[in-house]
């Protein structure tokens, strides 16, 4: 006679219920720094910190003393723009992804720079990673056809072939050298427990609520940092400090 608890047998290959809570837990815990970040420019009062934060981003990172941060004031001295992106998460697991809000400004012909447009960079990838990063990253645009590429609706990152871009920085492997004639010249300040980012295949939009929320009217990108038609004197620390490091 054969005697059976009355028990649900478990599969051997299931996972328990307490093991997937824990799984799901986890997941949640590493992805939501991306949403929070994403969330906290929904409003004008969010506009100006990031302003406020990308002004301490360049001031760190290029006034360090290091030789990353000459090498970074040398290439902005001759940039037409600059992204300045001063918090991107990277977090992973099992699906990955990057997310953060980034300003955008350009140089004037009589070397001023523009006030801020402002603009949302994400990717997403999918391996068994595990890990969040936190990372600073400062793109330079060196020439016109570098800003307007990124002005030209979405601009994906070594999406457009006619469009060289270098990676030079603490925490990412690169040289000068390989700086040297590339249109978007990128320096970032990795943190976390990934080696290093890259940006390769990144999308950056324009967020055009909040260029419409920190001026006070619809206004395209363009205007912003090339007509230089709109100011908001919250920008005015940013601008100075572009101004300290290049020029």
């Amino acid at each position: 006679m054969t005697l059976t608890s009355g028990l649900p047998i478990r599969s051997a290959t299931q996972p328990s219920k307490p093991k997937i809570g824990r799984m799901v837990l986890i997941a949640t815990f590493l992805v939501a720094p991306l949403s929070a970040c994403a969330g906290s420019s929904n409003s004008s009062s969010g506009a100006q910190e990031l302003v406020d934060r990308s002004t301490l981003t360049v001031e760190s990172m290029l006034g360090n003393g290091s030789s990353q941060a000459n090498q970074a004031t040398q290439f902005l001295r001759r940039a037409k723009a600059v992204v300045v992106c001063p918090r991107i998460f990277k977090a992973g697991f099992f699906i990955g992804g990057e997310g953060g809000n980034c300003v955008l400004v350009s140089r004037a012909a009589t070397g001023s720079w523009s006030d801020p447009a402002f603009y949302t960079m994400g990717s997403g990838s999918f391996g068994l990673q595990i890990g969040v990063q936190d990372a600073e990253v400062i793109m330079m645009l060196m020439n016109q056809t570098a800003l307007n590429a990124f002005l030209n609706s979405q601009f994906k990152i070594g999406a457009d072939a006619g469009i060289s871009v270098a990676t030079i920085g603490a925490g990412v492997g690169g040289s000068t050298g390989t700086a040297l004639g590339a249109d978007i010249i990128t320096f970032a300040k990795a943190r976390g427990l990934y080696g290093g980012i890259s940006l390769s295949g990144s999308v950056f939009s324009n967020d055009s609520a909040l260029d419409q929320q920190y001026y006070g009217q619809l206004i395209d990108p363009r205007q912003i940092v090339v007509s230089m038609s709109a100011n908001n004197a919250g920008a005015n620390p940013l601008r100075a400090m572009l101004a300290k490091f290049g020029g």
